[in-house]
């Protein structure tokens, strides 16, 4: 198949710089033009060549189709090649994509479809059934897996086929050139995760993804071929910057999990595709932390006493750090953590294990990368996550005269356009000379570290004035072996921890006990969680009750609990 040398004339002319998502891939593509660039794990990836050739076919089949400058386009489904393709295939064309976690309830997709004017949408089987009440109002519809409805209700274009008319299209060599695209011109209508109220249509442009992807390469050199695995999801901005246009920006190789990451799948794809970089959420390592590292602690009442000591358990971190280098195929070189804060404790375990990782910052508006590393800064501080990426300013607004705690605010090319059909919340969010108002609180310490203290509108203020942070204490919580995840409320002036019991945990332990047994087992665990929790807190932070929460916290794309369905 002929690489991006020989493609038509309806290719933009390669440029010095990549100013458009376009012009990069135009570049990458014909810089490692044999090297291989995405693919499902455990399978062959397709090399730049093929997919530049694939992003050209289709998207002169979705011409076709009247997709065209000013369109949107929905991709709802999970992390695979054909979901990328048909991204940068959309834009190609100057329409604007409009991605969906896989996860979204079908009345927010028709609000999504709805308010951003979609009429092409890109789905896989597993979606189908919430399509259903929106088949009126979509023009194009097709599956990323070619699959086909059971009920037979759709009539769904399988995606093998859509690309194969592209290509027939592609060699018929008549077709007029694809539209210029700008810098500024609308690239992805992103909605945000939601963890503090309604979703709200992030309108990001090509220059604010090249940007930050340019600023992204400044945390670590990356050589062609290197290997990512991809384990977010591609819906969400930190995934597809850092987790995709990196990577294709550098000549690297991206593997798709396309599942739930458990810790599991993870290891198996990993031992196989041994990457060098991997981007998760801290979920996924707290998971991994307590089954598989603080598990063995609990077991081995030998080691766990002498662990007590901190010289034996740095050496023992440190050995349990090489089984997890082991775990991530024994080359990783990059573990990026972001989407969400990270414990204290698993920091300190990362730490000591000697594992390379960076934990980063970011929003949704800012494409979303603000702060990382660099890698190898020995002036990083534990606890924050690290200092502002190339091209990014920040500030503290108003920060409190004793702490040094404000709104984190940041200013860069990075920063969104607004937010869609909204333009109260863009005037609040983007104030003068383009400053980007987060609504996360944070400080800087005198070389340049960004801590993070929580959201703005999640702070609890009590009645004596002063400001409590509930993600300081639920980290506290949440390093308990027996606690899976907690949120801190207040409730009728005092502070209360809704607590989700890890279920295997109090199994191993209770197995064989009728129900009145667990429940006082669990209530004795309760208090004295409660008691050491509270030692290590200033009075006025201390909780007053903890009470058993039945099931998992609803949570955001990147694993953020939705505080705002909690609050009284």
């Amino acid at each position: 198949m002929p690489g991006p040398a020989e493609s038509p004339a309806n290719v933009a002319a390669l440029r010095t710089g990549a100013g458009s998502i376009n012009a990069l891939i135009d570049l990458s593509c014909a810089q490692y033009s044999a090297q291989p660039a995405i693919g499902q794990a455990l399978e062959q990836a397709i090399s730049y060549g093929v997919l530049h050739k694939q992003i050209l076919a289709l998207a002169l089949r979705l011409r076709q189709a009247g997709v065209g400058p000013g369109s949107r386009v929905a991709i709802m489904g999970e992390n695979s090649a054909n979901w990328v393709i048909a991204w940068l295939s959309t834009v190609r064309l100057g329409a604007a994509v409009v991605p969906v976690f896989p996860e979204t309830p079908a009345m927010d997709l028709r609000h999504m479809l709805n308010q951003a004017g979609c009429d092409t949408l890109f789905v896989t089987g597993k979606q189908l059934d919430k399509i259903y009440d929106l088949q009126h109002q979509l023009e194009t519809l097709i599956t990323l897996d070619n699959a086909q409805d059971p009920l037979g209700l759709l009539s769904p274009l399988a995606f093998d086929d859509f690309l194969q008319e592209g290509y027939g299209l592609l060699k018929s060599g008549n077709q007029d050139p694809f539209p210029e695209v700008g810098p500024d011109e609308l690239a992805c209508i992103l909605y945000t995760s939601g963890a503090s109220g309604l979703p709200r249509a992030v309108m990001l442009s090509h220059a604010n993804f090249c940007a930050n992807a340019q600023s992204a390469s400044g945390l670590i050199a990356l050589a062609p071929g290197t290997v990512f695995v991809s384990v977010l999801p591609l819906s969400h901005a930190y995934e597809f910057t850092v987790g995709l246009l990196l990577p294709l920006l550098c000549g690297c190789r991206v593997a798709y999990v396309g599942r739930t990451p458990t810790p599991a799948i993870v290891q198996k794809i990993c031992s196989h595709e041994r990457p060098q970089v991997v981007l998760v959420a801290p979920l996924i390592l707290e998971e991994i932390y307590k089954k598989r590292v603080m598990a063995q602690l609990e077991n081995n009442r030998t080691m766990g006493f002498f662990c007590r000591f901190d010289s034996i358990r740095k050496l023992f971190f440190r050995k349990a750090g090489l089984r997890l280098m082991d775990f991530f195929g024994g080359r990783l070189r990059l573990l990026g953590i972001g989407g969400a804060a990270l414990n204290p404790e698993i920091e300190r375990f990362l730490l000591q294990a000697g594992l390379p990782f960076v934990v980063g910052y970011g929003v949704s508006e800012a494409s979303p990368l603000l702060a990382a590393g660099p890698v190898g800064d020995p002036g990083i501080a534990p606890g924050s996550t690290g200092k502002a990426v190339r091209n990014v300013r920040l500030r503290i607004d108003n920060p409190d005269p004793e702490t040094g705690i404000g709104e984190i605010q940041a200013q860069g090319p990075n920063i969104m356009q607004g937010y869609l059909n909204d333009p109260e919340a863009t005037k609040a969010a983007l104030i003068e000379d383009g400053w980007l108002r987060t609504g996360d609180l944070g400080r800087l310490d005198e070389a340049g570290n960004l801590f993070i203290c929580g959201r703005l509108n999640s702070v609890i203020v009590l009645a004596s004035g002063e400001n409590i942070y509930p993600e300081a204490i639920e980290h506290k919580l949440n390093a308990m072996p027996f606690v899976q995840e907690s949120l801190v409320r207040e409730n009728m002036g005092i502070l209360e921890a809704l607590v989700y019991p890890d279920a295997d945990w109090l199994d191993s332990r209770t197995r064989g006990d009728h129900r009145a047994k667990r429940q006082e087992y669990l209530n004795r665990l309760l208090n004295e969680m409660r008691r050491e929790v509270n030692e290590s807190l200033p009075i006025s932070s201390r909780i007053n009750r903890v009470l058993v929460w039945p099931e998992p916290f609803s949570k955001t794309a990147t694993h953020r609990i939705k505080r705002f369905l909690y609050t009284l």
